[in-house]
């Protein structure tokens, strides 16, 4: 077989993305026939058909699926040279590429890589970090896009190398005028008469409290949805529902407005989260030093806040926030 050229595979991907070769061609600043040439072009070096053509657009056969598969994994080598040399032309010594929740990053994880690049010993280390559900970290982290992974543990982390990182504890949100806003603690049941403001439907957090409600056979009371924790928070400042937060985040909040933080009582409001990359494979000098990092600043957090909480049985952790 001839060798694979690399924008020829790029393109592939983007086909397979967008199921429509225009649309790719456009994506990828190419006239239309230049990308079916090039796909005909591969189709003929690996000697079977790679994609079908329907009305509407493509899709991959089952060997353009496992091509798919590995042209992800092999442009995902490529980015990761591209990146490294030019830390070594830049002077950077390690580029660390990181994939993490929306709840690791408002909580303590920009502390904590802080607190590591300012060790002279990491001077050389660049790390960049970008916000995605823990479906796509743990896709992310599996196809080679990024060294290191930070999700939920309830995630599907099967064949990956994982340790543990740091845990939060789930909280009822309140305005200070607010019935729950007296409680010391709360559970979660006793709280469903109430309306809250809500979180996107396909987040962990929102699917976890659906489940829990349904449990209790209810439903939530949704007044008002947002895109994150801060606009919650801001939505519960202004007294028109409660939000079930993480009580990390919501504290420092608390602190300098009329919001009130209620712990929930429920074994399930405490979450685990954990570090993940790529099985049997050795991280880069750079990645292991932060891995190693964090996962020393979570067991020491661990310890000064022994997790007296489990999980609940009948409710299903989902991976998503």
């Amino acid at each position: 077989m001839r060798p694979l050229d690399l924008q020829t595979l790029r393109l592939f991907v983007t086909v397979c993305e967008q199921r429509n070769i225009a649309r790719a061609a456009e994506r990828e600043s190419i006239v239309g026939s230049a990308v079916s040439k090039r796909l005909a072009q591969l189709e003929d070096t690996v000697g079977t058909q790679l994609l079908v053509r329907k009305r509407h657009g493509v899709a991959p056969t089952p060997a353009g699926e496992t091509l798919l598969e590995h042209a992800r994994e092999m442009l995902a080598a490529v980015g990761r040279i591209e990146r490294d040399m030019a830390g070594f032309a830049t002077g950077v010594r390690g580029h660390v590429r990181m994939l993490v929740t929306a709840s690791v990053m408002a909580e303590s994880l920009a502390d904590d890589v802080a607190a590591f690049l300012q060790d002279p010993a990491h001077r050389d280390i660049q790390v960049s970090m970008e916000e995605r559900v823990s479906p796509e970290v743990v896709r992310g982290v599996r196809e080679g896009s990024a060294s290191l992974g930070i999700c939920w543990d309830a995630a599907d982390l099967q064949g990956l190398d994982t340790r543990g990182y740091r845990s939060d504890h789930l909280a009822i949100a309140a305005h200070a005028s607010h019935p729950v806003a007296a409680c010391g603690t709360v559970r979660f049941a006793d709280v469903l008469g109430h309306e809250f403001v809500s979180m996107p439907a396909l987040s962990a957090v929102q699917v976890l409290l659906a489940r829990a409600a349904a449990l209790e056979g209810r439903t939530l009371l949704h007044r008002v949805f947002v895109s994150n924790f801060d606009a919650a928070l801001r939505v519960v400042r202004a007294n028109l529902a409660i939000s079930v937060v993480p009580r990390e985040v919501a504290e420092p909040f608390a602190a300098v407005s009329g919001v009130r933080v209620v712990p929930l009582s429920d074994p399930w409001a405490r979450r685990r989260f954990a570090i993940c990359s790529r099985a049997g494979e050795a991280l880069p000098a750079a990645a292991a030093l932060l891995a190693d990092y964090l996962a020393a600043r979570g067991a020491a957090t661990a310890l000064a806040t022994p997790d007296k909480a489990g999980s609940v049985a009948g409710v299903q952790q989902p991976g998503n926030t």
